[in-house]
């Protein structure tokens, strides 16, 4: 980035860089206060983790209904996370991170917050602002693993989970990109906006049961009925916000890829993601990365698609290697954090 575009940018995101600044006091402000530093912490985490991961869940959701009016979108989308967390909350007696957070290391809720855990969230919305994808898992369950080893399974996991998703999406499009491509032209049938809302409401549910850890891991591993009423209307009014919005700046990491603003094309993304993770969702209580995991399936698709119409793979191997390298990075500074933040990992890596 060149000083004029970073003092251009700096001009263009003023208003956030003050309500940034706000947080920050904020969290410093709340330190010695648990209740406060939970929730301020709480917020922080929901509305920073939403805002990242969307690209993931409700990316290709937003690209291609761009021409439907914002809330019926987020009445949609925010009906379907409250019926996956109260029957989360109602299934794991009061837990509504589907037992993520009972794995070990995870299992035990923080008495008291410090400053840099209640403001660690903060630096996950920043790279959301600079459009890079980051693993909100590993971000935001580090600053609170009780042991190393947690965060080594996590790791695991989710690389796994990314060639997972880099095979199956060139298996797809390898084979079936060519007559999709074919196929896909013209005014889609009404039916298909019935399989893209059916399709995004499985998946954003299997999301949620998925990733809602790395947002209850500031809260008590039980809620009672007032905090999951506080949970609950806290993030279905962010969902409102993200949605009127039309989405965080990270959008444009899945705006440019090729035809996923076409509604058919937008309805297979999500069917596969889904399955994907209704898989790695059932092999083992572990949180994961779920955004190493999209950016394995969006890359394996560009590469099949260009390869399958005959386009150049150059381009598709620069953009995957670049998506890559971006959550790489966001990793790296994923772990720094967590490093500085928690003692406990300060200790094992140093």
């Amino acid at each position: 980035m060149t000083k004029e575009n970073t003092i251009n940018w700096f001009i263009q995101e003023k208003y956030f860089l003050v309500v940034f600044l706000i947080c920050i006091l904020l969290a410093g402000g709340v330190t010695g206060f648990p209740a406060a530093a939970m929730w301020l912490g709480f917020a922080f985490a929901a509305y920073s983790a939403i805002s990242n991961d969307s690209i993931q869940t409700l990316g290709t959701f937003i690209s291609s209904n761009l021409n439907r009016k914002w809330w019926v979108l987020w009445l949609y989308i925010g009906g379907i996370f409250l019926a996956t967390m109260i029957w989360g909350w109602v299934s794991f007696d009061g837990d509504v991170s589907y037992g993520r957070l009972a794995s070990k290391g995870f299992d035990e809720a923080p008495a008291s917050l410090t400053f840099l855990q209640v403001g660690a969230p903060l630096v996950l919305l920043l790279l959301t602002r600079l459009r890079m994808p980051v693993s909100t898992s590993i971000l935001l369950l580090s600053c609170f693993a009780t042991e190393a080893s947690s965060i080594s399974r996590v790791l695991f996991k989710s690389v796994g989970g990314y060639a997972v998703a880099f095979v199956a999406a060139i298996a797809l499009w390898g084979t079936l990109g060519r007559w999709m491509n074919k196929k896909f032209v013209g005014t889609p049938h009404p039916g298909w906006y019935v399989a893209q809302f059916v399709t995004t409401g499985a998946l954003w549910a299997v999301w949620l049961a998925q990733d809602a850890a790395n947002i209850a891991i500031f809260l008590p591993r039980s809620l009672n009925v007032t905090q999951l009423l506080a949970f609950l209307g806290f993030i279905f009014f962010g969902l409102g916000l993200l949605f009127y919005q039309r989405g965080e700046k990270i959008q444009e990491v899945v705006s440019e890829k090729k035809n996923v603003a076409d509604v058919r094309a937008a309805a297979v993304i999500d069917l596969l993601y889904a399955l994907i993770l209704i898989y790695k969702l059932t092999v083992s209580t572990i949180p994961m990365s779920t955004t190493w995991v999209f950016i394995g399936l969006l890359s394996g698709r560009e590469i099949a698609m260009n390869w399958a119409v005959g386009d150049s793979l150059k381009s598709a191997l620069k953009m995957a290697r670049r998506d890559l390298l971006v959550v790489a990075a966001g990793l790296i500074i994923s772990l720094m954090v967590a490093a500085a933040v928690n003692p406990v990992l300060r200790e094992a890596w140093l």
